[in-house]
């Protein structure tokens, strides 16, 4: 592969991402193995003799910035003697914060054994790996024209022709499916699941509570994954307040009361869930009016939540047009054992600071807002577009985001407390949350990023949960 200019069995400019395990290259019996580089030395000398000596794309050396990038790394392949066969770098493609955007190249393999092991191809495999393992959802690379063909036999896709040092390249890219794989395992059943049920009643389609019929309450409903529940009972109880009073939060409910249904294996495990929901509720100031709870049985937890809006915000309120801000909690870090998928910046904020936050929407008073869960910030963006009858774009390095978290991550993650919401609103205080206008909902379906070259790339090519639009 490469970045910006070419090598022997491919070539490039950058690559970068967080490698610890070895990658074993599996052909017929292992000959080789790639891993990251211990020391670089050998890596630049072999890119001198293809770059500059053979190929003469250079005049001196092939270095550039991003092999003093710290945050470069290089993969190195290795035969059971430990010499070096080939080698490639990744890193991120911009200066200053990574933003989850990076570029693979210098993909260099010693001449005397190219071709018949398919070093160069093992390279590029193990440095899409790595660059999906360290949070990338886009992944390039300008290889030279003859070698698109392999790229495109290895999955990549071909983005346009370029001229790199005089010679033909292409542009190539890595299609990374983590959004869209976590829409399908966590929302694309639902409109097939729930057709004829009619879920928020007209013009509420796809909203995160329901409005009762004849009533100004709104109802939230939530379950919390019976593994959480088994293995950290105190925070799955704070969950189930957590979840539900966002869901009110989204729709600009004051929160009413609280109902929850508990099931344990005995008295203990039930006591260490009804205390993070205790402490939960207190902390919100939402009264738990009563519930369920069951002993003997494996672990579960689900909480409904009542709340009162006169004027509730729908999720579909949006219209091609209308900006996209993104509401959030930055602080707080990563749930320990849950690394990169639950963001805690709630379990030690004061009382206070979360009665603010939930009250943001309802002074706000957004055309459309959505809290997002499960599916991430890209997949509830996707939500709230398609019950507005539209798509939408997310600037990516517009999006609010904590420094600890990759932006694959926080992107997909469920945040602790984020709201999007769409369209004209009112200044309005969100305690310790921070505001950013980071996107727009446009003409069509589906949801695509954009990066700061101008590059939109799809991310979901349709509707999230096949529920259509709100009336």
């Amino acid at each position: 592969m490469c970045g910006e200019r070419s090598g022997a069995d491919g070539c490039g400019d950058r690559w970068g991402c967080r490698v610890s395990d070895l990658v074993p290259a599996l052909l017929g019996a292992p000959r080789f193995l790639i891993e990251p580089a211990r020391t670089r030395s050998e890596y630049h000398r072999l890119r001198r003799r293809v770059f500059v000596d053979e190929q003469k794309l250079f005049a001196v050396s092939d270095l550039d910035d991003r092999d003093d990038d710290p945050r470069t790394i290089v993969l190195e392949a290795r035969d059971s003697g430990g010499e070096l066969l080939g080698g490639v770098r990744l890193g991120p493609a911009t200066d200053g914060p990574d933003i989850g955007w990076w570029q693979g190249g210098r993909l260099v393999v010693e001449p005397g054994v190219r071709g018949a092991q398919r070093i160069g191809p093992a390279l590029v495999r193990a440095a899409c790996a790595a660059a999906e393992q360290a949070g990338a959802l886009r992944f390039d690379a300008t290889g030279q024209s003859r070698f698109k063909r392999m790229f495109e036999r290895l999955g990549w896709h071909a983005v346009r022709p370029v001229t790199v040092a005089g010679q033909p390249h292409h542009l190539m890219r890595w299609p990374i499916g983590r959004i869209a794989g976590l829409a399908a395992a966590t929302k694309n059943p639902l409109g097939g699941l729930l057709e004829g049920l009619n879920p928020g009643g007209a013009g509420f389609v796809g909203d995160d509570g329901a409005p009762v019929p004849g009533t100004d309450l709104i109802a939230a409903c939530d379950a919390i994954l019976p593994s959480m529940v088994e293995r950290d009972p105190g925070w799955a109880g704070w969950c189930a307040v957590l979840v539900n009073v966002n869901d009110l939060a989204a729709m600009g409910a004051e929160p009413v009361g609280l109902l929850n249904a508990v099931g344990a294996r005995d008295a203990g495990a039930a006591a260490k869930i009804l205390a993070g929901l205790r402490a939960g509720a207190e902390a919100y100031g939402i009264p738990v009016l009563g519930g369920h709870t069951q002993l003997g049985v494996p672990a579960a937890l689900s909480a409904t939540a009542l709340g009162r809006a006169a004027h509730p915000v729908p999720g579909g309120g949006g219209r091609a047009g209308h900006r996209i801000r993104l509401t959030a909690d930055l602080g707080g870090g990563w749930r320990p054992g849950y690394q990169g998928r639950q963001w805690d910046s709630t379990s030690q904020r004061t009382g206070a600071e979360l009665r603010a936050m939930q009250r943001f929407v309802a002074s706000a008073r957004p055309a459309a807002a959505k809290d997002v869960s499960m599916a991430g910030i890209a997949g509830t963006l996707g939500m709230l577009a398609e019950a507005s009858g539209c798509g939408a774009v997310l600037d990516v390095a517009a999006v609010p985001r904590p420094g600890a978290a990759a932006m694959g991550d926080w992107l997909t993650c469920f945040p602790g407390f984020a709201m999007l919401t769409a369209g004209p609103q009112r200044p309005a205080a969100a305690g310790p949350a921070v505001t950013a206008e980071c996107g727009e909902l446009v003409a069509g379906s589906g949801v695509g990023l954009r990066w700061p070259d101008g590059e939109t790339t799809e991310v979901l090519s349709g509707t999230v949960t096949g529920m259509g639009a709100a009336a």
